[in-house]
């Protein structure tokens, strides 16, 4: 029955002769349906609300952590100390590539001992790493070094491997780095560089690409495959906070304006380096791990996760993904920045690999440790014992078979409905129908009985429920 609200509105329509229809009054509910959210064939994490109509029982998203383990450098070379810092790690090939800041900082004296300077290691599996001998640059009377850039830059040197596939081979490597207003430099601000090979680097155009900003971090630039551009995340300044700000190139030597990022709903802290990337398997996710600074609690630094569609809008979450405790020599100065970069290792497609440092400003030296998440395990749609579900909102897709990354107790279960767009179960795929997953897989794919053909869904609004008990889902993806 309408209320009085909706009879006026029909008075107007028919006194005024509007050409609208009669639905337009109606509640929303009973003339609007939502539109469905067109997810392919793409995989889909838990890292934000984007898909999440609704929330029930015990169920909840739940922040990961990855696991410690060895370490895998220890910065004891006379030409780098205990201020080590801005690392940077990706695969190439067969060869893992590591690039960070050689630098110390006497105790004693409260100064810088050495000169920065930027230094390369490589592994075959990502845990023993070597130091070339490069014979690029020379410290104390020796090349016999690792050293990869001097000079200018070397503060923050951040490259990475531009898979554009209209990269010349001469640029197929890439780097930022902040130079002062000095010397041949007319502006401060970010330089970009170029090799072929990862080791001999040279500047792409004279002068600083990038000169909006503090750029006193860990600034760094990828090629972003979804979206066909570069992105650049580097810091800045906003109200005397440290945030992080971006921008976008066709060429990485025109960038547009920089702009800050935005966290709906959090608060407003102190955000060091970013370690923004697109995320492994759902390239249409850009992740970060930014380092969040506490001056209140001696200029203690964390690790922190955020994600983001559209790489300006993150959804960050608050709690540390590496606390102080993980697993020591955290707690200091600037003791625990995550590192740029995530990797599969040889032989395990189960689990990435991430870096922290620890053991920083103390010391003849720092050191970098490895940690482990399972694969899409950022962060998990999680229930305990007394069971929750988790409902998405109207998704479209193609494929034609259901795949779930998950991991149960001994006595917990996952299942899956399908329902139409306005909470109703599509009777093939009832939830009673469901065959409940057990264990632990990273695509497994969901069946209900019958086999119904999923496939006859392809291209239709539905929504997924999910169901679960002491079980975490990861991710899902309908595959073809």
């Amino acid at each position: 029955m309408m209320n009085r609200q909706h009879l006026l509105g029909l008075f107007v329509f028919l006194a005024t002769g509007c050409a609208a229809t009669f639905s337009s009054w109606l509640p929303a509910a009973a003339s609007e349906k939502p539109t469905a959210i067109d997810i392919g064939t793409r995989r889909e994490l838990f890292v934000d609300q984007f898909l999440v109509e609704r929330l029930s029982g015990d169920a909840k998203l739940k922040l990961q952590r990855p696991t410690p383990h060895e370490v895998v450098l220890e910065t004891d070379r006379p030409w780098e100390g205990n201020t080590c810092a801005y690392y940077t790690i990706f695969r190439d090939g067969d060869l893992f590539r590591m690039y960070y800041r050689g630098s110390h900082f006497d105790e004693k004296n409260r100064r810088s001992a050495h000169p920065e300077v930027t230094c390369y290691a490589e592994s075959r599996d990502g845990i023993h790493w070597t130091r070339p001998e490069l014979g690029l640059f020379e410290f104390n009377g020796s090349k016999r070094n690792n050293i990869v850039w001097s000079g200018p830059g070397s503060h923050n040197f951040t490259p990475f491997k531009d898979n554009n596939p209209q990269c010349p081979p001469d640029a197929r490597y890439k780097a930022l780095a902040f130079v002062p207003k000095t010397g041949p430099y007319k502006k401060r601000g970010l330089i970009a560089l170029k090799s072929a090979d990862g080791i001999h680097w040279s500047l792409m155009v004279p002068q600083p690409v990038i000169t909006k900003g503090a750029f006193d971090s860990q600034n760094l630039a990828f090629w972003d495959a979804h979206a066909g551009l570069y992105r650049e995340y580097h810091r800045t300044f906003e109200s005397g906070v440290r945030a992080i700000m971006t921008g976008t190139s066709r060429d990485f030597i025109h960038w547009t304006d920089p702009v800050l990022l935005q966290y709906p709903g959090a608060p407003k802290q102190h955000l060091y380096t970013n370690a923004i990337m697109p995320c492994p398997r759902a390239p249409h996710i850009l992740i970060g791990f930014p380092t969040r600074y506490l001056p209140q609690e001696g200029q203690r630094v964390e690790p922190t996760f955020m994600a983001s569609r559209d790489g300006r809008i993150f959804h960050r979450w608050l709690d540390p993904v590496i606390p102080k405790d993980a697993p020591k020599d955290r707690a200091g100065n600037r003791s625990n920045y995550m590192a740029w970069g995530l990797v599969q290792l040889p032989g395990n497609d189960r689990e990435y690999s991430v870096y922290a440092t620890e053991a920083y400003y103390t010391g003849p030296s720092s050191r970098l440790r490895r940690f482990t998440y399972r694969v899409d395990g950022f962060v998990s749609l999680h229930a305990g014992p007394g069971g929750g579900e988790l409902v998405t909102k109207p998704l479209q897709f193609a494929g034609k078979k259901l795949m779930v990354n998950f991991r149960t107790e001994s006595d917990g279960c996952v299942q899956v409905e399908l329902q139409t767009p306005d909470g109703r179960p599509i009777a093939e795929f009832a939830l009673e129908r469901c065959a409940p997953l057990r264990g632990d897989a990273i695509d497994q794919a969901v069946r209900w009985k019958g086999e119904p053909d999923l496939a006859a869904l392809a291209g239709q609004a539905i929504r997924v429920r999910f169901h679960l008990k002491d079980a975490d889902v990861f991710s899902f993806r309908f595959a073809p």
